[in-house]
């Protein structure tokens, strides 16, 4: 048998095989659903929990440490649902509703997973905001207008110290009760003493009453300008997500009990919270929290929690799977642990640059004689965020799979793409507290315009799925006429510039020519240049070291692209100031808003421009 061959048999023993129809309309449009019907689902998140609190009490539901020397402190699932039911005692006690919910502003903990389920098991929206917004913005506007939008009843922190100026700058805006994490000596409620609450009659009651219906959270989208809007989120949203999830991965239903998990991914954002989070509750299996993500400085805990606790399934973005190839590459015990253990990655949010699938599967052969199964999905916050998943393998970086059962897409001749709209029970009704922006936000047969386009792999084979083709918004066109599509450029851009580029933007509307700006990845340009840690990003980026490998990525990427205007960039610009959060440059996952860093960085856009200036770097050849 062939390594190829072994990897789809393998692939194949953990995914269902992709079933499509596509129904092409007079219009042009096509209409395209699994022809996999979507089975019943759970009432709600909290049926999950009581029945994996009946079937399997003791097993570990949970863990976190503080350190990457400190042992695993671990909640099982019988003592979350104890201390769940507790906790919505308080929470009803108090009076919160959808119109007081509860919102979480620290990140991922084991406290933030039982307080936010203890409001979802009594009919309390749930709402995590990015740490972010409170420890990383200095004029806190986005904050103070999610909690003016919201006006909550009980707001947690991990501790009231790191929040205090965040705590402080919304003060005015709201009655809440703040819970802390710490027992601090501020004044703020701890929530151990919360989950000692004794439970009422009043939880049961409460929980029976909850239906599909029935808001389950608010989760913030990024928003490029202006207030991020608040997404409700129901139950039936979540569960028939996980539910979907679970006919097309076959395996979950088969071998639950190995199902473990390693995971940064925040659950102020959909990834992290409703597919993650939600399918080891959904499935019965073990959530282990990591305390790194992969930037500078936290990467090497996620790296010792990985050498800890090695999961079953592995899940990151673009820039962790880019880290995690170069530890690989240089501990032979751990890459022999992660390709002999994981049974395949899972990578999301941003296309995967097509070098690092290419590092991923060369390590893994070259490791256990096999390719590590490598899939995607697609989705966003108003989806829950499943709307379409790769549950095969690919043959390239970049396949989003096909509509997960019960979810229709609808394929909208958009110049020479191809707009994709979502309708299903996983679509969300809509926007909290903003009619009108919800109504902007659906057509007239009721499918949620999520902005996106889409390609066929082949279009007479759509069940050998789909390939994300930028978003509608973002492509521009040059003077000759001649679109440019960004989202497929910048995957491109970050693999010829790799490993010196961390992400891209791309620019050029109106002009002759496709341009780039550049968040350099400074560890790396700092390694190449031979330069000291300590060495200031300006001198780096000058560095004749690390300008001369961004030339030659540009003239590397036009050769690729056979010349076409439209696919390769002409100059760059390495960018010193990292991306702002109070900006709206970046979300805490690190995915770039190509608007936001546009508006912003007008004046960089400008120097690109300028053909007098020194700074940009110009395409060798």
């Amino acid at each position: 048998m062939t390594i190829a061959a072994a990897s789809r048999e393998n692939s194949e023993t953990l995914f269902a095989t992709p079933a499509v129809v596509a129904d092409r309309r007079a219009d042009g449009s096509i209409i395209v659903k699994s022809s996999m019907l979507l089975q019943p689902h759970a009432r709600c998140v909290g049926d999950w929990l009581e029945h994996w609190a009946r079937q399997t009490p003791d097993k570990i539901f949970l863990g976190e440490r503080a350190s990457v020397d400190a042992p695993w402190a671990t909640v099982t699932y019988g003592d979350a649902l104890r201390r769940v039911r507790n906790t919505a005692a308080w929470i009803l006690a108090r009076g919160l509703s959808a119109e007081r919910p509860l919102v979480i502003l620290s990140d991922n903990s084991v406290d933030h997973a039982l307080f936010a389920l203890a409001a979802m098991h009594v009919g309390v929206p749930a709402a995590a905001i990015s740490p972010a917004y409170s420890l990383v913005s200095k004029d806190f506007d986005k904050l103070k207008s999610m909690i003016k939008l919201l006006d909550p009843g009980a707001i947690y922190v991990s501790g009231t110290k790191p929040f205090a100026a965040a705590l402080a700058a919304i003060r005015p805006l709201h009655t809440a009760e703040i819970v802390s994490g710490d027992a601090d000596g501020s004044g703020a409620i701890s929530f151990r003493s919360i989950a000692a609450t004794p439970e009422t009659d009043a939880v049961a009651k409460a929980f029976a009453a909850v239906g599909p219906d029935t808001i389950a959270k608010f989760l913030f989208t990024s928003g490029s300008t202006g207030t991020p809007k608040a997404v409700i989120n129901t139950q039936r949203m979540l569960t028939s997500s996980q539910q979907a999830k679970a006919q097309t991965w076959t395996f979950l239903e088969s071998a639950r009990e190995d199902l473990v998990i390693l995971d940064w991914l925040p659950w102020s954002h959909t990834f992290g919270a409703n597919h993650n989070f939600n399918l080891v509750l959904r499935n019965g299996g073990t959530l282990y929290i990591d305390g790194g993500k992969p930037a500078p400085g936290l990467f090497a805990t996620s790296l010792a929690n990985l050498r800890s606790v090695m999961p079953t399934v592995y899940f990151n973005v673009p820039r962790g799977f880019d880290m995690l190839i170069a530890a690989l590459r240089g501990d032979d015990e751990l890459r022999r642990k992660f390709f002999g253990e994981v049974k395949f990655a899972f990578y999301a949010g941003a296309a995967l640059p097509q070098n690092l699938w290419d590092a991923m599967e060369e390590l893994s052969i070259k490791t256990t004689g096999r390719a590590l199964p490598m899939v995607s999905a697609w989705g966003s916050t108003e989806t829950s965020p499943l709307a379409t998943d790769c549950h095969f393998q690919a043959k390239r970086s970049g396949n989003i799979g096909v509509p997960i059962p019960g979810t229709e897409l609808k394929l909208v001749p958009s110049g020479d793409k191809l707009e994709v709209r979502v309708r299903g029970p996983n679509v969300t009704p809509g926007y909290w507290k903003a009619p009108e922006l919800t109504a902007q936000a659906f057509d007239a047969e009721g499918f949620y315009l999520i902005g996106d386009a889409v390609t066929f792999a082949d279009p007479d084979r759509p069940e050998l799925g789909l390939f994300f083709d930028g978003r509608v918004a973002e492509d521009f066109k040059l003077n000759s006429g001649t679109w440019v599509s960004v989202g497929t450029l910048r995957v491109a851009g970050i693999a010829a510039l790799a490993p010196l580029a961390q992400d891209i933007v791309v620019t050029g509307h109106g002009g002759d020519h496709v341009r780039f700006l550049v968040f350099p990845n400074i560890a790396a340009c700092r390694a190449h240049a031979g330069l000291p840690d300590s060495a200031d990003v300006h001198e780096v980026i000058a560095n004749e070291k690390v300008r001369a490998p961004i030339a030659q990525g540009l003239a590397k990427l036009k050769a690729q692209s056979g010349g076409g205007s439209s696919a390769h960039a002409t100059r760059a610009l390495l960018l010193a100031e990292p991306a702002s959060v109070d900006g709206g440059e970046i979300t805490d996952k690190g995915y770039i808003n190509q608007r936001a860093v546009l508006t912003r960085r007008a004046a960089a856009v400008a120097v690109l421009e300028d053909d007098a200036s020194g700074e940009w770097i110009g395409c060798a050849g």
